[in-house]
């Protein structure tokens, strides 16, 4: 028998069936509340609301768990490859081996820009923000695909979408560094894998020849398969709105990347650097500022410590963490700035104060380093982050348009004044 809870509401009693998840989450179906009694739920910022069912990602926050597909995120960043990840993330199922050599040809050989898109790219100045020339291409990308408006678009045609949007975004995001540098684009090298390739247009000259590090790459590796998905994230649930109105996937995965802009949602690890800098400036008293950090009147917090969602040590900082020491000695930077950042971690993790507060370096925190070590300047940390999260908007949008979801409509409270007359 299916489990319900009782709604009372001026003497009138209302059944709300309870639903339970695969993993035993349990929520109070309300999807018929306005019609059975005239009221709605109020629930700001939507923390207590599913708005969907979904078989992609699961997250226990209490229990540091997160998985993808069923599969452990420990498992993934071990065993697989970013671009395997990616499949199975969109398609529910690790590819075999004939199906995923396919899949990495048609990738490579879509990495190439329309170069009537060169144009729009040369009109941003040095002074863009990557995200926004990001966002912007990818939105101008349905120019050049039309038929990508189709909301009736066959399955083959869906899946050439996809292939396109995980090809050119590297390529559009190496591009939006190489604007803020001032320097000439590198055109993709199709003789590289997915994360080489990226690395080679971010960083090589054609008239070099640049060698990849296999460190970096491994750690660049880990942290997009890191970031893939998240659950009902805010730039996640933007994609589903957006998406639920039939919008294509390049519009919806672009305002995606927009609400991922924001300092609440993406900007996490530049802020950790930022904090860093500002330590440094100041002297690098780590015992200072771990100080500070402790005063509930002090208005300084400490960024990449502790996590809005993990009330237990962030399971993604486990793997990370490992990669991070391995970048930093095989380039072997002396920067003052990561030495702060090791002394800090160092510190926080013996301090009974972090300690009891399960206050443990974040994903944020060692992505950051990463990314300061291998030269990507903080501008850039979130499109590296929209990089990675790109396969799970797509699963996301895919899972939305497959399941025939409505447009997304939530409703409101409305708290303004009543009718009144204009009085001229």
């Amino acid at each position: 028998m299916t489990k319900t809870a009782e709604l009372h509401i001026d003497g009138n009693v209302y059944e709300l069936p309870i639903l339970e998840g695969s993993e035993g989450e349990k929520a109070i179906d309300i999807s018929k509340l306005r019609a059975q009694t005239g009221h709605i739920t109020l629930d700001v910022g939507f923390k207590n609301t599913g708005s969907t069912k979904s078989s992609i990602t699961f997250l226990d926050g209490e229990k540091g768990i997160l998985r993808h597909r069923g599969y452990t995120i420990e498992d993934l960043c071990e065993k697989a490859d970013f671009l395997e990840v990616a499949y199975m993330l969109i398609y529910g199922e690790f590819p075999d081996a004939e199906t995923y050599e396919k899949f990495k040809y048609t990738i490579t050989h879509h990495t190439l820009v329309h170069e009537d898109m060169r144009k729009i790219f040369d009109g941003f100045p040095s002074t863009a923000h990557p995200m926004g020339v990001l966002s912007s291409l990818v939105t101008s990308l349905t120019a050049f695909y039309p038929e990508s408006l189709d909301p009736t678009t066959s399955p083959e045609g869906v899946d050439l979408t996809i292939e396109r949007l995980l090809a050119k975004l590297p390529t559009i995001a190496a591009w939006s560094y190489k604007n803020e540098m001032g320097h000439p684009v590198n055109y993709p090298n199709n003789q590289l894998d997915y994360v080489s390739n990226f690395l080679y247009m971010m960083f090589g000259f054609r008239t070099e020849n640049y060698e990849v590090n296999p460190v970096v790459r491994d750690a660049l590796n880990k942290l997009l398969i890191l970031h893939a998905d998240h659950e009902q994230n805010c730039s996640a649930a933007t994609v589903r709105v957006v998406g639920s109105s039939q919008a294509s996937l390049y519009a919806s995965v672009s305002a995606g990347i927009n609400a991922l802009w924001g300092r609440l949602h993406g900007g996490a690890n530049q802020a950790v650097i930022e904090m860093l800098e500002n330590i440094k400036k100041d002297g690098g008293d780590v015992e200072k500022y771990l100080a500070k950090a402790k005063d509930k009147d002090d208005p300084f917090r400490l960024m990449g410590f502790g996590h809005r969602v993990y009330k237990n040590f962030d399971p993604r900082a486990r793997i990370i963490k490992k990669s991070c020491d391995d970048v930093l000695e095989s380039l072997g930077i002396k920067d003052p700035t990561l030495e702060i950042a090791k002394k800090l971690e160092e510190a926080a993790l013996k301090d009974d104060y972090f300690v009891e507060r399960k206050l443990f370096p974040n994903v944020d925190f060692y992505s950051g380093i990463i990314y300061r070590a291998i030269g990507i300047p903080t501008e850039m940390f979130t499109v590296m982050f929209a990089m990675g999260r790109l396969p799970g908007w797509i699963a996301q949008w895919k899972e939305m348009r497959e399941e025939g979801q409505p447009i997304g409509r939530p409703r409101q409270l409305y708290v303004g004044e009543n009718e009144r007359k204009l009085e001229k």
